[in-house]
């Protein structure tokens, strides 16, 4: 809708990533600038502080805090896994957000998140049309998982990989110190899309890359796995081997699944194919170290891609723009310039397209017996990684963003 004029509410959502404050910062600060944005707010951990009214006037921050913001890891303003239900069965929350917008003027409503975070946003978009109220909804895209559809790629996923490429690296230059043989296995995040634990593949540009890289794209045998390792052992001593998360076997099983949990939105827990594996290799007599990345992957600022950085910043403004222009029901995405040198521009998706689908790694992309990628990956993810930032510092240490936080009041 055009010439709104009111609030902005701004929120995170999901897991975070070293750069999802960069773009909620390149949003805030362009919703500064904007005469049709009366007041710039915060919600505190996603939706749920919507629901409650838990907001925070960016309007009394510090301009060098928000900037400090893109070099500020994790979700500054708190995040959150909360599903909304789908309106036909329950719309007490639908009606308690339209009542909190109208409260507080909210016209703009940028939520910046992954999957689940862009159902989240089409939900409420579409529920405001259906009541009238006028406002305009956009997402703003993080995930580390590279997996959001529409997109070229997603904010996150280059630091991300800049960060496992350079694990992989300095985890062979200690393995291969020793003389005996020595297969070390990193479990790398990912669900059902492998562009994670493909990153490995950018090791090799150092010289010590990886030996083996298993996608969930492909079906995964234990029994291959282990004729694999050998190979490998035989021909170098030391094998690094990359393995998503999400591997299944192919009866479509998770190598690594705890069925007995799951998390709000019903995905089964998952975590422990390292150990899975690593129990494989010592069956066969050969000494095995399991390393699981977890959380460190998507936290590592200090290794985060410049290119990422100011991507995920432009993200966020452009989000802004797109909105104060009258554009409702979209994502922000990237799309690929053609042409000889890395460019991309920010374009708006509807919604509707992206959520609750998945992108995966092109099978072209991913070398016949299923243990490497072929150049095309390298071609794609490498300008992602580019760069390194200017990072605030402070006695050696990284200086994050200080934020007052302070409650917004009516």
């Amino acid at each position: 809708m055009k010439n709104l004029k009111g609030r902005a509410v701004f929120a995170q959502s999901g897991g975070p990533t070293a750069v999802i404050n960069s773009s909620i910062a390149g949003g805030l600060i362009e919703a500064l600038k904007q005469d049709a944005i009366t007041d710039v707010l915060c919600s505190l951990h996603g939706i749920k502080g919507v629901l409650t009214e838990n907001f925070v006037d960016i309007g009394k921050e510090n301009m060098s805090e928000l900037y400090a913001l893109k070099h500020t890891p994790a979700s500054a303003f708190g995040s959150v896994r909360y599903k909304l239900k789908d309106r036909s069965v329950d719309d007490t929350d639908y009606r308690r957000i339209l009542e909190v917008f109208k409260k507080y003027d909210v016209k703009y409503f940028f939520y910046n998140g992954g999957n689940d975070s862009m159902d989240t946003c089409d939900k409420i978009s579409r529920f405001m049309e259906k009541e009238g109220y006028p406002i305009n909804v956009i997402g703003i895209p993080k995930t580390i998982d590279n997996d959001l559809v529409g997109t070229d790629h997603c904010p996150g996923y280059g630091s991300a990989a800049k960060y496992i490429a350079t694990t992989v690296s300095e985890v062979r230059l200690d393995a291969i110190i020793y003389e005996s043989p020595l297969v070390i296995v990193l479990e790398i995040m990912g669900r059902n899309a492998g562009w994670l634990t493909a990153s490995a593949k950018l090791s090799e540009i150092t010289g010590y890359g990886a030996d083996l890289i298993y996608l969930p794209e492909i079906p995964f045998s234990i029994d291959k796995f282990k004729a694999d390792v050998k190979r490998v052992v035989d021909e170098r001593r030391v094998c690094i081997v990359a393995v998503s998360e999400g591997i299944k076997t192919a009866n479509g099983k998770y190598v690594g699944e705890d069925a007995s949990q799951t998390d709000v939105f019903g995905h089964s827990a998952l975590g422990g194919v390292c150990s899975v594996l690593k129990s494989a290799v010592k069956s066969m007599g050969i000494k095995c170290k399991a390393i699981e990345l977890n959380i460190l992957q998507r936290c590592a600022t200090h290794c985060a891609s410049k290119a990422d950085i100011e991507e995920s910043f432009e993200s966020g403004r452009q989000a802004v723009i797109h909105a104060v222009n009258g554009e409702t029901d979209k994502m922000i995405a990237f799309k690929r310039v053609d042409g000889n040198d890395y460019k991309i521009e920010c374009v708006g998706l509807d919604l509707s397209t992206i959520a609750n689908e998945e992108k995966k790694i092109p099978l072209a992309w991913i070398c016949d017996d299923g243990t490497n990628l072929t150049d095309d990956f390298v071609s794609y993810a490498l300008p992602l990684i580019q760069g390194e930032p200017d990072i605030r510092r402070e006695n050696g240490l990284t200086s994050y963003a200080k934020l007052k936080m302070i409650p917004f009041r009516l």
